[in-house]
């Protein structure tokens, strides 16, 4: 399994890039924020899960989300919100969006397998 890790903060991937390790993934590509993410997912097909922040500076993860889910090229990509906005209305509108799930942080590795189904 191929995972893109895209959040603003260098201390939260380190943390989830950690927590992904000890599922046994270790295929595991970093980004920034959305922009640098798209940039990423382009070039590194096939990815087959994104662990996506919200609020990140240049283009936010609900961007990110919405660009994904209008190229087909990329539907195959299982998506999860991982991010520190838990208001109802903005896990709706995530998953609207095309979310596959949504989990907020901070997480514990159990968490995490239980969301992407491993």
């Amino acid at each position: 399994m191929k995972v893109l890790l895209v959040d603003d903060s260098v201390t939260m991937r380190r943390i989830q890039k950690t927590q992904i390790t000890s599922l046994g993934i270790t295929d595991i590509i970093e980004a920034g924020d959305g922009e640098d993410a798209l940039g990423k997912l382009q070039s590194n097909m096939p990815i087959d899960l994104v662990l996506l922040d919200w609020n990140m500076p240049v283009m936010d993860g609900l961007t990110f989300l919405k660009k994904v889910r209008q190229d087909p090229a990329y539907k195959g990509v299982k998506i999860i919100m991982c991010t520190s906005e838990s208001e109802k209305s903005r896990v709706v509108e995530a998953l609207k969006s095309g979310a596959n799930n949504y989990i907020v942080k901070p997480f514990t590795p159990d968490a995490l397998k239980e969301k992407i189904g491993i």
